[in-house]
């Protein structure tokens, strides 16, 4: 997670903290909404992955926002980020979870979320 969330910081202009969360949000939202299946394989091959969703919800941020792609980049927008900035660590997000768990596994995650081309 610490390569991922350096090269967000390097390639998108984040500090390592916002980016954190903001990867912490985007994996959690592929795991609620995304088919169980795929979805467990890409997270198990992400390094870190389960850490950094768990960290995403401190304090129940996560909780009570509204659902489906336009409620992430609601809620990665309150925490500051511009849309520029979304679809940045959303690509490198995606970009790194292909690098470990394979273009086929990712694909099908982004393809079963209705919407979800629009960040990535």
């Amino acid at each position: 997670m610490e390569q991922l969330i350096a090269r967000i910081a390097d390639n998108v202009g984040i500090d390592a903290d916002k980016a954190t969360k903001a990867v912490g949000a985007i994996l959690a939202f592929l795991q609620k909404e995304g088919p169980a299946d795929e979805v467990g394989q890409m997270l198990a091959a992400v390094p870190g992955s389960q850490e950094a969703i768990a960290n995403a919800d401190s304090g129940g941020f996560l909780s009570g926002v509204m659902p489906g792609v336009m409620g992430l980049g609601s809620q990665l927008m309150g925490m500051g980020l511009g849309m520029g900035e979304i679809q940045g660590v959303a690509k490198e997000t995606i970009s790194f979870a292909k690098e470990n768990a394979g273009e086929e596994t990712v694909d099908n995650v982004i393809a079963a979320i209705p919407g979800l081309g629009q960040f990535i």
